[in-house]
């Protein structure tokens, strides 16, 4: 297995469309690794292994159940935060905060084919994204969300347009996303979308998720028709 594949522009942009984030207190209990499976099975193209709570053997041993469903569907797999995990765990990428380890000390560390994304809200950090070697930029919170409590106020879509209409990275828009808003945050310039609890604390994971990619799908199909 090697995640650590060369993921070309066009491939990642695809990859970024459908972004799902593993988040245990949405989960209830239930095991992620079933959890994850239902995504990917329901359209994800995209996972994030994101637990700011488990021990870097712990996060190692679930990242690589994570990146070996990844592979097998053709999925991109992320680790948030842990480059190191990202880098044991066989992972496509990592992804960081503008309070972690700064991506163009990642990019040094993990070489040119690993994927790093970095979180931004202002164009000025999507900028300082792209300068520093990151490939895509996380881009909100769009929405109002519970999931993450230092997620600040909402910057809406016009606020994810302004980001997405000057970055050279594609943007990922994240914050309180569900099928009833994907498209709204595509047609404002993503190329795709992050969601968490949404899909991840939904009593029908694949159901939910093919939700979801329909709604981007169709978005897409739309800006695609209006260029």
């Amino acid at each position: 297995m090697d995640g650590h594949r060369n993921w070309n522009v066009p491939a990642l942009r695809r990859a970024l469309q459908v972004y799902v984030l593993t988040d245990r207190v949405a989960a209830r209990g239930r095991p992620e690794v079933e959890l994850v499976a239902a995504a990917l099975a329901g359209g994800a193209t995209a996972i994030q292994l994101r637990d700011k709570e488990r021990s870097a053997r712990e996060l190692c041993s679930l990242g690589t159940a994570l990146a070996e469903l990844c592979f097998q569907s053709g999925a991109l797999f992320i680790v948030n935060d842990r480059l190191d995990v990202a880098l044991a765990c066989g992972a496509s990428g990592v992804h960081l905060g503008q309070d972690d380890l700064p991506a163009a000390r990642a990019r040094a560390v993990a070489g040119p084919l690993l994927v790093i994304g970095v979180s931004a809200a202002t164009r000025e950090e999507a900028a300082a994204a792209a300068a520093a070697g990151a490939d895509y930029v996380g881009v909100g919170a769009v929405f109002f969300t519970r999931t993450k409590g230092d997620a600040g106020a909402p910057i809406g879509t016009e606020g994810l347009a302004h980001v997405a209409r000057t970055s050279r990275l594609p943007v990922v828009a994240i914050g309180g996303i569900g099928p009833e808003n994907a498209g709204s945050a595509i047609a404002a310039g993503a190329v795709g979308v992050a969601a968490v609890s949404a899909v991840m604390a939904a009593t029908d994971v694949a159901a939910e998720c093919a939700r979801l990619a329909l709604a981007v799908r169709r978005a897409a199909q739309v800006e695609a028709e209006r260029l």
